[in-house]
């Protein structure tokens, strides 16, 4: 009989302790380092969504822990935090944010079982490799270019035209995307120059623009080298027009740029923050004194899918939750979202954004 009773509280501190137990989640972009605005906005945006989540009773009965990983835009240092996560236990990452990371991490994640959606990865070798674990919520580069080229076809096509990149897979994915489609539309490029991210002097870069007469500069890079081209460009007395890509989304750029940031154009997916599905979420946001732009809501999106995945999977198998993914519709901030075979969101693509007094909208045609 004590036997029996010893089993029977053993199983009973069993189903305790697993009815308390918490779900391991993680997001991991730029936490430090230069991109840091970016990796604030993916942390705001998965400590709201979990806080949320949990508010409301979590997952499978059991609420989530979210775990922040630091990856710094590093490739190598995004493997070592893939690695540090699977030893943790966590079954989902709503990341990276660099395409350059994202890549390699998720082999780590696809070889261990873990589930990634990441908020902000373009690249199109993120899901073009077919690992079936593998989701974004944010559009393709190759879908990104197309809009880009096409703008500056239509309202600069008697420009020359300079495309810039920084060497990253998404810089100069993105970069190459444009050109390909401004070839399409039969225009060429005066200039195409690779430049060297971190670096704080682009005046050669500049003078070699100026001189050949550049009225239009098309960057592939993160905000921090373009505002700090087009400012030095304006101190040249270069007057060209500088468009770029969603690295441009963060109000760290105008900091950089200042008035020399006026004009800037960029693409962005349909600004989240706007859709009445996310005026609740971005009400509580600014309360707190923080606005959520960029990729804020992305991650929270992305981390409203897995809960709902899994939900209606009844596991955070990721398997399971991968073949939910690609069958199903979800309600998000975002909108409501689905994905298609390879792991790319079935959503609206991209629009051309303007900054302007230091902020940036939709471009008015």
């Amino acid at each position: 009989m004590k036997k029996i009773a010893l089993l029977s509280g053993v199983a009973a501190m069993a189903f305790g302790l697993a009815a308390h137990a918490e779900i391991k989640i993680a997001t991991v972009g730029p936490m430090t380092g230069q991109y840091a605005s970016f990796g604030e906005q993916m942390r705001r945006g998965a400590e709201m969504a979990v806080a949320d989540i949990n508010a409301k009773g979590g997952v499978l009965g059991q609420k989530l822990e979210l775990i922040i990983g630091d990856d710094a835009c590093d490739p190598k240092q995004a493997v070592a935090v893939a690695n540090q996560l699977v030893n943790k236990g966590v079954v989902f990452v709503a990341g990276h944010f660099c395409s350059g990371s994202s890549i390699p991490a998720s082999e780590v994640y696809a070889e261990e079982g873990i589930l990634m959606i990441s908020p902000a990865s373009t690249n199109p070798k993120l899901t073009d490799r077919g690992l079936p674990n593998v989701f974004r919520v944010c559009g393709r580069d190759d879908q990104q270019g197309i809009v880009a080229g096409n703008y500056i076809a239509d309202h600069f096509a008697d420009r020359k035209i300079a495309i810039l990149h920084d060497k990253t897979a998404y810089g100069k994915g993105l970069a190459d995307e444009t050109r390909k489609q401004l070839h399409k539309r039969g225009i060429r490029e005066a200039m195409y120059e690779p430049y060297t991210a971190g670096e704080k002097d682009y005046s050669a870069l500049v003078s070699k623009m100026k001189d050949e007469g550049i009225g239009l500069i098309y960057i592939g890079g993160y905000h921090t080298e373009a505002g700090l081209i087009i400012r030095q460009a304006r101190q040249q007395g270069l007057d060209a027009v500088l468009m770029s890509g969603d690295a441009l989304v963060t109000d760290e750029y105008w900091a950089i740029t200042g008035k020399a940031g006026e004009g800037t154009l960029m693409t962005f997916s349909p600004d989240p923050a706007k859709n009445p599905e996310a005026r609740p979420v971005v009400e509580k946001f600014l309360a707190a004194g923080y606005k959520p732009e960029g990729y804020t809501l992305y991650t929270y999106g992305a981390i409203q899918v897995f809960a709902q995945a899994a939900e209606k999977a009844g596991t955070t198998d990721p398997m399971k939750l991968a073949k939910v993914l690609k069958s199903s519709q979800f309600d998000t901030v975002l909108g409501r979202i689905g994905f298609d075979a390879k792991g790319d969101v079935t959503a609206p693509g991209y629009v051309v954004y303007e900054w302007k007094d230091g902020k940036y909208d939709y471009v008015q045609n």
